[in-house]
């Protein structure tokens, strides 16, 4: 066993043996594995082995479908056999809400290249005649869905690591993992020391554990798991095919053929966590007890959909565990704040996303930065407020709407609320319908009297739209009043500061006095943030951001940190209020013996009422506004200044749906939508806030230069939609001359204008004013002007003003 090498992959499952084999495909290869006991301990060994392309981001589903398209790489490389069955899949609908679902994922598929297709009930009775088809609208067929031997695939994994290099040692337990001074690592073992430069923790159901030597929590459980192997079955062994698979969501249940007999498995309702103080270290190749009691009413709804199986014998029972994070996507990256620390866990579907996770970590580690924008597996999304106490109860949920129809304004109300601010109450008292963004709740909507206060799922328009009109209307008229908690805060302060944003930041660093917007970009050109930056002194400097972005932010900042500037995350530090609409400056100047004369991108420090506040002349609304930014314990203080000033001006609270309205008027992108690592400023628009002529070499400069001279093949442009009761919400394909062409990023509808709004990425050739496309929303074809002008003060007269 080597003692010292550049990377130690902690892990021999299937995810493991992925990472490792990737970074020797991408040219490192003095790499290691180590594994407690054999290859595929854990749960990789028990796992049904199913693979399928469906995921709701579309970034996941995309490495889900290169997961499933290296397989015959794999067998190819290594000569060996990974059990392929490409039989394909169909996942059910019983009722319009899960057809509208798969509408709108074989809407995304079109432009992904994924050869999905919506059949119909005579069609499913073809390819799944052992299929009860009662109250069946429809499915979503994919001929990549298939399954695998979970066993050969490791272990072809493993052959083609070695067979660049890699070492591979089992039966080698990691007993404790400490950084040295300089940033790298010692592993010590049962065998021994090893030094290493990246430590990556792809320890499965002991990944936790594993964390904690390093001391880092990581948000996963692992939950107990179940399904049936039958006996032989005339119906499946009589067939000239394999049968295909069945997801049935009504059912919480998937089934597909297992040698002469069938495989189903379940996400039970009354569903098991397990080991919830830590998992064992003898555990390994067991199974758990069989519990037909938890999965008795799942088996009953399986004989009702699927009666051949009432006839079928039993033939073994599968219970294992295997983890979750809160929200079901795997764990991926560098752990933020700890250098040399890789995450590679909480893959609870390894063999439809395990070659994927392995590829982009691979890329993170040797090249800096992945392909494809990560943030739905990012380890970064969770934050440090993060604890078990809210981990196990949102894996559970998880566990339990695993194959739930996912809705664009589902909120799930497992562990909330859990982080508020001081006006929480108070808004609770006004109506609010709340939602949450990265655990902290946030204001949706304010329900009037006698209104429900839960907003209905949808992928049409929902409850909210007659409220949301509402605090449009007093924005765009009056005067609204919004919490500005959800923004993600950063101070940066010392001698070095502006030069140092000079270098992080691709745009123009403002004088005291002043903010300007930037975007922030990789080595690669391509988007990583959209700041605000205000110049407080000429060195002092606030940054605010996506609140949803803070770790993944903060990760970059201190990747890149310097002698001679601090910079501290005070999101939760500074709170207050932005106030906008045509009465915004006399709500403002009610509140303040200091004349408000601000001019638009100015900031200042002001006194209003009682408190001392930073005021910035900017709205993300469009509209003359303010942001007000406080101490915390004083908002309370400042709200009922700014509301008893705010009264005689017709001023109302508004929440998060009006302000997604609000940015439509005005064709604003927005974090995660129209700006993330899967787009560069030049196709988005934020080129215009580079600052061109300062004499800096930023970070991304020499990329963004070249797409300056030879612009990027697409755009984003703002469409007019013909729509009826449902509206763009991201991804929709963009037909134009009878072929899709693009896709939508975001969309809505502007209550301002009345009008169905989406923002989408064409061919830059084609964007022209007037241009007719079509959009499909939920399988329907709409009519798609592109607008040469802003819905709301085309010429910036009032938000400048």
């Amino acid at each position: 066993m080597k003692t010292t090498t550049r990377v130690v992959v902690i892990g021999g499952g299937v995810v493991g043996c992925s990472v490792l084999y990737h970074l020797t495909k991408l040219g490192w290869s003095d790499v290691m594995l180590l594994e407690r006991s054999e290859l595929t301990s854990g749960s990789t060994w028990h796992a049904a082995g199913g693979f399928h392309t469906l995921n709701g981001d579309t970034n996941m589903a995309a490495l889900q479908g290169y997961t499933i398209r290296l397989y015959q790489e794999l067998e190819e490389i290594t000569g060996m056999s990974c059990g392929l069955h490409h039989v394909g899949g169909l996942t059910l609908a019983d009722n319009q809400e899960r057809f509208d679902m798969l509408l709108a994922e074989r809407a995304k598929h079109r432009y992904m290249g994924l050869d999905t297709e919506i059949i119909g009930p005579e069609e499913i009775a073809k390819l799944a005649p052992i299929i009860n088809l009662d109250g069946i609208i429809g499915a979503l067929y994919d001929p990549l869905d298939g399954h695998l031997d979970p066993s050969g695939t490791t272990h072809a994994y493993a052959r083609a690591a070695r067979m660049g290099g890699a070492e591979i040692v089992t039966h080698c337990h990691v007993k404790e993992t400490t950084q040295r001074p300089d940033g790298t690592w010692d592993i010590v073992t049962d065998k021994g020391m090893i030094h290493t430069e990246h430590v990556v923790n792809a320890g499965g159901l002991w990944a936790r554990e594993v964390g904690a030597m390093a001391g880092v929590y990581l948000p996963l459980h692992p939950m107990e798991h179940q399904y049936i192997v039958t006996d032989e079955t005339p119906e499946i062994y009589e067939r000239e095919t394999e049968h295909p698979h069945v997801m049935d969501p009504a059912g919480e249940s998937y089934l597909r053929q297992e040698g002469r007999g069938l495989c189903i498995g379940f996400y039970e309702q009354p569903c098991r966590p397990w080991a919830v103080d830590g998992t064992p270290w003898t555990f390994g190749h067991e199974l758990l007890p069989d519990d037909f009691d938890k999965i008795e009413e799942s088996i009953e709804f399986a004989y009702k959909r699927f009666p051949v199986l009432e006839r079928a014998g039993v033939k073994s029972v599968i219970h294992g565990p295997f983890t979750f994070a809160p929200d079901g996507n795997p764990l991926v990256g560098p752990i933020p704040g700890l250098r040399g620390y890789w995450s590679a866990c909480g893959v609870m579907a390894g063999f439809s996303q395990g070659g994927g996770v392995g590829l982009m970590l691979a890329q993170w580690m040797v090249h800096g930065e992945c392909e494809r924008d990560t943030a739905a597996m990012d380890v970064a999304r969770f934050g440090d407020w993060i604890s078990p106490g809210y981990t196990l109860p949102k894996v559970i949920e998880n566990y339990q709407t695993r194959f739930s129809v996912s809705y664009p304004n589902e909120e799930k109300p497992a562990a909330r609320p859990n982080r508020t601010t001081p006006m929480y109450d108070i808004f609770d008292g006004m109506g609010a319908v709340w939602g949450q963004q990265y655990g902290l709740e946030v204001v949706n909507y304010f329900a009037a009297e006698g209104e429900p206060r839960f907003e209905t799922p949808s992928f049409r328009r929902s409850n909210a739209f007659a409220a949301t009109a509402r605090e449009v209307k007093t924005v765009r008229q009056a005067v609204g009043i919004n919490e500005i908690h959800n923004f993600g805060k950063y101070r940066v302060r010392g001698p070095n500061a502006r030069g140092w944003l000079d270098r992080i930041m691709a745009g123009r660093i403002p004088q005291p006095g002043r903010l300007s917007l930037t975007p922030m970009l990789a080595h690669s050109g391509r988007i990583i943030g959209d700041f605000t930056v205000s110049c407080l002194a000429p060195d002092d400097f606030r940054l605010t951001a996506s609140y949803g972005a803070q770790n993944y932010h903060m990760r970059w900042f201190l990747q890149n940190a310097e002698e001679g500037v601090t910079v501290e995350n005070v999101s939760d530090k500074l709170n207050g209020f932005q106030i906008a609409g045509p009465k915004a400056t006399e709500v403002l100047q009610a509140c303040t013996r200091q004349t408000v004369d601000l001019k638009f991108m100015d900031v200042r420090r002001m006194t209003v009422g009682m408190t001392d506040c930073l005021v910035q002349r900017v709205s993300y609304t469009g509209d003359l506004g303010y942001e007000i930014y406080c101490d915390p314990m004083a908002q309370r203080q400042l709200w009922r200044t700014l509301t008893e000033a705010g009264a005689a001006h017709g001023m109302k609270p508004f929440g998060m749906r009006a302000m997604m309205s609000l940015r439509l008027d005005k064709g604003f992108g927005s974090w995660g939508r129209e700006y993330s690592p899967d787009y560069t400023p030049a196709e988005t628009g934020l080129d215009r806030f580079i600052s061109w002529s300062k004499p800096v070499d930023f970070i991304g400069r020499s990329a963004a230069e070249k797409e300056r001279r030879t612009p990027p093949e697409r755009v984003n442009a703002v469409f007019a939609v013909e729509a009826e009761d449902a509206d763009v919400h991201a991804y929709e394909p963009v037909w134009i001359d009878g072929s899709v062409q693009g896709f939508c990023t975001s969309g809505g509808y502007s209550h301002h204008a009345q009008q169905s709004v989406a923002l989408a990425l064409i061919p830059r050739s084609l964007a022209k004013p007037g241009l007719v496309a079509e959009i499909e929303i939920l399988g329907k074809m709409r009519k798609a002007t592109l607008l040469d002008a802003p819905l709301f003060d085309a010429d910036g007269a009032r938000m400048r003003g």
